[in-house]
């Protein structure tokens, strides 16, 4: 059992670290007014391994060998934790609500149970079935917007599928950081993933420059991509951190819930979005298919 009395600082960044986590939602929605979704994502993370590695260079010098062994492990977290989970979202936030991908982002722990059962032979009992039909109902009724018309006409706002599939890579991402075991110290770690992210959103970002829109290095430009890397990025990762090594990782993982909340409360300040009916419902079957998808998780705690 947890002492309480023992990490009551822990247990708070349970209710801190979402703040800079979803504030990557408000970079969606409003970053993107300013700056190209693939540029955004590709310049953060690029900031990112910049403002990393003087610290983490003698170390990652030392394991040469290491990352050697490792590159395409680290191409792949980057591609699917930089690439996939960086630019989609930014993608996402130009059709649809910060909301909207708060709540679909939740779904990403489901889909974790699926391939793991799948690809690492996980046994998934009834319960989490129940579990994963209740968050996937929940998820399918924020896209279709409670309407089932928008089912049977597939008339989806492409920015939902934009975050469906966000989720789908932040799943791919933890599970192979999960079972990948590395001998690289965790900044190390995530030093060469932002440098892998933004190596394989380049060829994308180039594509984007040269065919869809151009960057303008504006100051704005610079507001948005330093705070895209700092807040939802360093600082969001080291408190996630702090958090899971006291916690542990099980526990620990239910920011991305508390991380719901926070979007839908960025969503009506700042963009005043509307909360509508079909928002309630969704997230609740979204609470309760995780509820029950971690439910003997929680109880080992």
């Amino acid at each position: 059992m947890i002492d309480l009395k023992k990490n009551i600082f822990p247990f708070l960044l349970l209710f801190i670290q979402p703040i800079f986590m979803a504030s990557n939602l408000v970079v969606a929605r409003g970053g993107v007014e300013y700056v190209p979704p693939i540029s955004l994502a590709f310049w953060r993370w690029t900031l990112v391994f910049l403002i990393l590695f003087p610290f983490t260079y003698p170390a990652l010098k030392k394991n040469y060998k290491v990352i050697k062994k490792e590159y395409k492990k680290l191409l792949f977290l980057g591609a699917m934790g930089c690439g996939v989970c960086g630019a989609f979202p930014f993608l996402a936030g130009q059709t649809t609500t910060v909301t909207n991908m708060g709540i679909i982002y939740t779904s990403s722990p489901i889909f974790i149970i699926l391939i793991s059962s799948i690809f690492f032979n996980e046994k998934i009992d009834f319960i989490k079935i129940i579990g994963l039909i209740a968050c996937l109902v929940g998820v399918f009724a924020i896209i279709i917007k409670g309407n089932f018309l928008l089912l049977i006409n597939l008339n989806f706002t492409i920015g939902d599928l934009w975050m469906l599939a966000a989720a789908i890579g932040w799943a791919l991402y933890s599970i192979y950081l999960f079972y990948w075991k590395t001998k690289l110290e965790i900044f190390q770690r995530f030093t060469l993933i932002a440098l892998f992210g933004a190596l394989s959103l380049l060829p994308f970002y180039i594509g984007e420059e040269i065919l869809f829109q151009r960057t303008v290095f504006s100051m704005k430009f610079f507001i948005w991509v330093i705070f895209a890397a700092i807040s939802p990025g360093i600082i969001a990762f080291t408190l996630y951190t702090i958090a899971q090594k006291k916690l542990g990782a099980s526990l620990t993982g239910f920011t991305l819930y508390v991380f719901t909340i926070y979007g839908a409360i960025y969503g009506y300040f700042l963009f005043d979005e509307k909360l509508e009916n079909y928002h309630l419902m969704g997230t609740i079957l979204v609470f309760i298919g995780v509820y029950l998808a971690k439910k003997k998780n929680v109880n080992k705690i």
